[in-house]
């Protein structure tokens, strides 16, 4: 048999979900699933909906279940789902019961193993007891952080007869992979719901699964090590803010030439209005595609200019963040670099010399550390703590992708923003 593509249509709107189910199924997916999120903000109607309109196609029904799974089977079973899924690390009872309620009600279960620990002697147990299928799965919060691998597949494909499946990360690049690691189903979610054109991308990963070939793919992958750069750089400041909890940038700092973009870790500097001696020493400091951070009490006079920005491209630097003030903006706009500033001003103060290059600062009540990742664009400058570099990066992206799948929504349904985002169900209550 050829490997099953199944489509985890996690939507929080039954009508977004519905259409993606279309586009991806005329591309070549074979089986659909009710996510947990769809299925949490639309109950079992989600399941009745898809049953509906596509009699023909198995339906899954992740209902993740850690309890009652007799009574969380059957009302899957009787919804019209093909498939539910109980967690392998639910309690055992549970996971029997469940089972047991599968044969009862013609509906195959499956247990997912995320936050299982022995993924191989679970999945052996599992099968003797009788489940049908063992989904080794990268949680998203994991996916975020880069950890993302089908290792763990191939061991429990080792293990165990049971049919294997494998969610978290699979895109067009990575689905060959996951079959040669030992998966027979492979559960494809921001790959196909993300994406512009879940048709085409759905026969992308057809291609890809049954010739068993990698179609490369910029988008739907995690970053991790030097990748970072490029998704900080693709992504928005405000798909990055989005991401992180809706983050504040540094507030009043703007760039100083339109469109720039700028992405880099940061050197810090700290001196005082006007002095610009450490600024322009640092320069020599920086490695190459490192930012500039200099935080000079946010007022006049400057503390860079022209000269600084010509030195620093020499240097091959990303960019420079001033909390004060720069002069010889027309040049500077004309050289194209990214200069970040508070404020704009003709005169320069003098180079005194004092103050401390690698040393932590506060900008705008951010704290900002060397080594640190700052972002800037149109929008502001980010900063993001070094420790959470490539999960915030990763998360930006995602904000990036699902927008481009609600611009094309957007556009194919004539809809508006407030149409496609369903605004009114999701006004807190009592606010309107």
């Amino acid at each position: 048999m050829k490997p099953i593509i199944q489509v985890a249509l996690d939507f929080d709107e039954l009508p977004r979900a519905l259409k993606l189910a279309r586009e991806a199924a005329e591309g070549g997916a074979d089986w659909l699933e009710v996510g947990t999120p769809l299925l949490k903000s639309e109950g079992m109607e989600a399941v009745r909906q898809l049953r509906k309109e596509f009699p023909d196609r198995k339906i899954v029904c992740d209902t993740k279940t850690m309890d009652a799974g007799r009574a969380e089977m059957e009302m899957a079973a009787k919804s019209g789902a093909n498939i539910a899924v109980v967690m392998g690390v639910a309690p055992d009872e549970t996971i029997r019961d469940a089972v047991r309620a599968g044969k009862h009600y013609g509906i195959e279960v499956a247990a997912d193993l995320m936050g299982v620990g022995d993924l191989a002697a679970r999945a052996r147990q599992l099968a003797e007891w009788g489940i049908d299928q063992v989904c080794v799965h990268t949680a998203i919060d994991e996916q975020m952080a880069g950890e993302i691998s089908f290792d763990r597949g191939a061991a429990v494909a080792a293990a165990t007869d049971v049919p294997i499946s494998v969610a978290g990360g699979i895109n067009s690049e990575t689905a060959a992979e996951a079959v040669a690691a030992g998966a027979s189903i492979i559960i494809v979610g921001g790959a196909l719901t993300k994406a512009r054109d879940a048709r085409q991308a759905a026969a992308e990963l057809r291609r890809a699964v049954d010739e068993g070939v990698s179609i490369k793919t910029d988008l739907y992958k995690r970053a991790t090590g030097p990748e970072i750069k490029q998704v900080f750089l693709r992504a928005s400041t405000a798909n990055i803010s989005d991401g992180n909890h809706r983050a504040p940038g540094l507030a009043g700092i703007r760039a100083v030439t339109p469109g720039v973009k700028m992405g880099g870790r940061a050197v810090t500097v700290r001196t005082y209005p006007g002095d610009w001696a450490k600024p322009v020493e640092a320069i020599a400091v920086a490695e190459t595609g490192s930012v500039i951070v200099i935080a000079a009490g946010g007022v006049p006079p400057a503390v860079w200019g022209e000269l600084a920005s010509h030195s620093s491209i020499q240097q091959g630097l990303a960019g420079v963040v001033i909390d004060g003030a720069v002069r010889d903006t027309a040049d500077i706009r004309e050289l194209g670099f990214p200069v970040f500033a508070k404020h704009i001003c003709p005169n320069a103060g003098e180079p005194k010399g004092m103050g401390e290059i690698g040393v932590p600062v506060l900008i705008s009540g951010v704290r900002v550390c060397p080594g640190d990742w700052v972002v800037g664009d149109d929008d502001g400058v980010l900063v993001v703590p070094k420790e959470r570099a490539a999960e915030i990066a990763n998360r930006g992206q995602d904000c990036l992708e699902k927008e481009n799948r609600i611009r094309s929504e957007i556009t194919d349904g004539k809809s508006t923003l407030a149409q496609v985002a369903n605004l009114l169900r999701w006004e807190k209550v009592g606010d309107k």
